[in-house]
C-alpha cells in the first residue's frame, strides 16, 4: 500500500505493544537521496522524551526503518532507542 507522507502527518504513533508515544508532525529525508530516514513525534504527555532522541522543539526523532505499520495508527518498533 503506498500513501503520501502528507497523509500520514497527524497520525497517532504507538509501540508495537499499545503505548502510545504521540502524533506524527513530520519527517527528515536525505536530500542527496530522497529517502526518508527519521520521523519526528509531538510527544505525549506519557512520554519520557529524556529516554529518547529530540530535537529542539522537543519532538521524537526515531529512525523510518523502525516504522511496522500503517493504518489508523502509525505502529513502530522503538527497539533502536539511542
Amino acid at each position: 500500500m503506498k500513501q503520501f507522507a502528507s497523509e500520514l502527518k497527524g497520525k497517532t504513533v504507538m509501540t508495537d505493544d499499545g503505548e502510545i508515544l504521540g502524533i506524527l508532525e513530520d519527517f527528515i529525508m536525505d536530500t542527496r537521496t530522497g529517502k526518508i530516514e527519521s520521523i519526528l513525534v509531538s510527544p505525549a504527555d506519557t512520554v519520557e522524551t529524556r529516554l529518547f532522541k529530540t530535537d529542539p522543539q522537543g519532538r521524537l526523532i526515531l529512525g523510518f526503518r523502525t516504522m511496522r505499520s500503517v493504518r489508523d495508527v502509525i505502529v513502530t518498533d522503538i527497539a533502536e532507542k539511542p
